[in-house]
């Protein structure tokens, strides 16, 4: 009783101190289910929906009343499902790790890059490459033996939590940046991928949507942008500026949409910074970690037609799924975006493979372990599902290295 009498007090405390700025999204949303079927895909498409997750033939979405008047005009029946969700559910939480349990917070990553750099100075470096709206930082980790010096070598830049709500997509390209320096030392091919490459790890994207997720509302997508209109939030992973904008099925114009644009390609000063970073270092792969649905995916997404290197995007996704899935038994399907029954403009891989030509992928990690929980992902399932993506990530570096070889 006094410890749940503490976990009370904890969360009031935060509610002080943060003010919550949005309404919109607590009050004037819900969280529904649609069958999974070709029917219903083909009348979803184009509809620009918040998509939550898949799970057991179901599509979850957190939808506005005018996403549900769209669905009741297309005859698409839905099952509300709010009352099996929580923005937090504080018995699932654990005391001992913090509010958002074993997943970290901006604060908590800021702690770890900065303990990873002190403790392997001549293997990582902390890099502060922008800020966000509300004036955090934006880390990047980059990884190298003699870090502190420019070499002509292999780049590879890996990306986490463009998406507030996905905290699993912090998790993984951090644990990445640790297993490189913690096994430099005794693990000879380790020591070869760092000796001979860049590894650029940028774990926290959008800090300000990840801190409002975990203290008001679990299911924020966006970043904190104050669209001027009663919305707040821009979907960073529609603000990219290759093909932004292109048309209204891939992105919304609508600020209240969960995956508004932006006023124009770079608005944001989340996406400025990777924009940024690109134009000072020579980068030969990409990976941008998102979840759910356990895929891999490749350009295009603005459109159906393949690119013009599908083939190379469909091998080495076909390698890194092949790599992945005898970890823990769990598959990672593949294929281009666009393919799949939504489309998307103005994100990261189009934009990284359209203007750089560099193979970019967007791995969905698994989904939810706990429908009723407040977390997508267990808290134990962090490290497995870590385990399973660390030999993608290790091969791409090794397909980076021999490309800057040739």
């Amino acid at each position: 009783m006094i410890m749940k009498k503490k976990v009370f007090l904890f969360v009031v405390f935060f509610s002080i101190l943060f003010t919550p700025l949005i309404p919109q999204d607590n009050y004037n949303t819900d969280i529904i289910s649609v069958d999974k079927n070709q029917t219903i895909l083909e009348k979803l498409w184009g509809m620009n929906l918040d998509l939550l997750m898949e799970r057991n033939g179901k599509i979850f979405i957190v939808a506005s009343i005018d996403d549900l008047i769209k669905l009741e005009e297309k005859n698409i029946a839905y099952t509300l499902e709010t009352q099996n969700f929580y923005p937090l559910k504080q018995e699932n939480i654990s005391i001992q790790s913090g509010i958002n349990g074993a997943f970290h917070s901006y604060k908590e990553i800021e702690q770890d890059l900065l303990a990873i750099e002190s403790a392997y100075p001549n293997l990582a470096r902390v890099i502060d490459i922008g800020d966000s709206l509300e004036n955090r930082n934006i880390y990047a980790l980059k990884i190298s033996d003699n870090v502190q010096m420019e070499k002509d070598e292999a780049r590879v830049l890996f990306l986490g939590c463009h998406h507030a709500r996905e905290w699993i997509s912090v998790e993984v390209p951090l644990l990445i940046g640790k297993y490189l320096v913690e096994n430099y030392a005794t693990n000879s091919e380790i020591k070869e991928l760092v000796d001979r490459s860049e590894i650029w790890i940028i774990p926290l994207v959008n800090p300000d949507g990840l801190e409002y997720s975990i203290h008001f509302y679990r299911y924020w997508r966006k970043n904190m942008r104050d669209n001027g209109d009663g919305s707040y939030g821009v979907d960073l992973n529609r603000n990219y500026g290759f093909k932004w904008g292109y048309d209204n099925a891939g992105s919304s114009p609508i600020p209240f949409s969960g995956t508004y644009r932006g006023k124009s390609p770079f608005s944001e000063p989340e996406t400025q910074a990777i924009r940024d970073l690109f134009t000072q270092k020579n980068f030969q792969a990409l990976i941008t970690y998102h979840s759910y649905s356990q895929v891999i995916l490749y350009s295009w997404g603005y459109t159906k037609e393949p690119s013009y290197k599908n083939g190379l995007l469909a091998n080495l996704a076909k390698e890194m799924s092949a790599l992945m899935e005898p970890v823990n038994g769990r598959l990672y399907e593949y294929g281009q975006s666009g393919d799949s029954f939504y489309l998307t403009n103005g994100d990261t891989t189009d934009w990284s493979f359209g203007v750089y030509g560099i193979p970019s992928y967007t791995i969905e990690l698994p989904p939810v372990d706990q429908i009723y929980g407040g977390f997508f992902n267990a808290e134990e399932d962090i490290n497995s599902i870590f385990n399973e993506n660390l030999p993608s990530a290790l091969y791409l570096i090794d397909w980076a290295i021999q490309q800057k070889q040739d």
